[in-house]
């Protein structure tokens, strides 16, 4: 029977064949909407945590360190543009790529969202989960 090599592609000094290793911080306030990321990142073997308001989400940032953050900017306690504003003034912490996924579609949320230093900004209800996943793997 012929081996086969399976190539690492590593990208951050992780490898894409052990699941699991890769962190996604979910800061979503729908539960409905949070549920539906975290199964479907769960399934492609990828790590969730999971946060519901923007004190949480940056308690958690601190706490686990995510690859990556998909944040609403629709939360409470401190809303997306505060916990996008103090993750990229963070020296430990900006380099993370933060994707915006909100349904907040004005120009002027978006032209905030990047200037606070967003990576990309979806708007929620014109991207399938596929299409999200797609992004996250060009960041990590």
């Amino acid at each position: 029977m012929a081996k086969t090599k399976v190539k690492n592609f590593k990208k951050n000094g992780l490898s894409e064949t052990e699941p699991g290793k890769y962190k996604v911080l979910v800061a979503e306030n729908d539960k409905f909407i949070s549920r539906a990321f975290t199964e479907g990142l769960k399934k492609i073997d990828f790590t969730v945590i999971t946060a519901y308001n923007g004190e949480e989400a940056l308690a958690k940032i601190k706490k686990e360190k995510p690859d990556i953050i998909l944040l609403d900017l629709v939360l409470l306690i401190k809303n997306g543009f505060e916990v996008l504003a103090e993750i990229k003034e963070s020296k430990k912490f900006k380099s993370i790529p933060v994707i915006v996924l909100s349904n907040l579609e004005e120009d002027n949320d978006i032209l905030r969202a990047k200037k606070l230093g967003a990576t990309e900004y979806l708007v929620k209800a014109n991207f399938s989960m596929s299409q999200i996943i797609d992004k996250i793997r060009q960041y990590i």
